[in-house]
C-alpha cells in the first residue's frame, strides 16, 4: 500500500496563510485518489479538498475560493495552499490515499495540526 506522512502545520493568525505537504511512499502506482481531510475537537473528519486521478479537484464549501490543493507527481507529494485562513479553520488535517492493491485501502497520515487565533 502506501505510506503518508505530512508536514506543514502550525500556529497563524487569522488571514494568514499556511501550505501543507503529504510525501507518498511505497505503492505510488496503486492511488486513484489523494485528498486532505481535516477533524477539530468534538467534530467529524470532514473532507477539506480531493484530488482524483485524472478527475476534477473538489472542495469543501467553507474553503471554496481559499484552499488549493495539488500534487507533484515527480517528488510524490500532495500540498494543500491555504490562504486566508479563518480561526474556524483549527484542526488537525490528515493526508489520504485512496486505491487499489488487491483490494480496495485507504491510507492516511498520521496529521497536522493547523490552529488560526483571532
Amino acid at each position: 500500500q502506501v505510506q503518508l506522512v505530512e508536514s506543514g502545520g502550525g500556529l497563524v493568525q487569522a488571514g494568514e496563510s499556511l501550505r501543507l505537504s503529504c510525501a507518498a511512499s511505497g505503492s505510488i502506482f496503486s492511488i486513484t485518489s489523494m485528498g486532505w481531510y481535516r477533524q477539530a475537537p468534538g467534530n467529524q473528519r470532514e473532507l477539506v479538498a480531493a484530488l482524483p486521478n485524472g478527475g476534477s479537484t473538489k472542495y469543501a464549501a467553507s474553503v471554496k475560493g481559499r484552499f488549493t490543493i495539488s500534487r507533484d507527481n515527480v517528488k510524490n507529494t500532495m500540498y494543500l495552499q491555504m490562504n486566508s485562513l479563518k480561526p474556524e479553520d483549527t484542526a488537525v488535517y490528515f493526508c489520504n490515499a485512496h486505491g487499489w492493491y488487491s483490494q480496495e485501502y485507504d491510507s492516511w497520515g498520521q496529521g497536522t495540526q493547523v490552529t488560526v487565533s483571532s
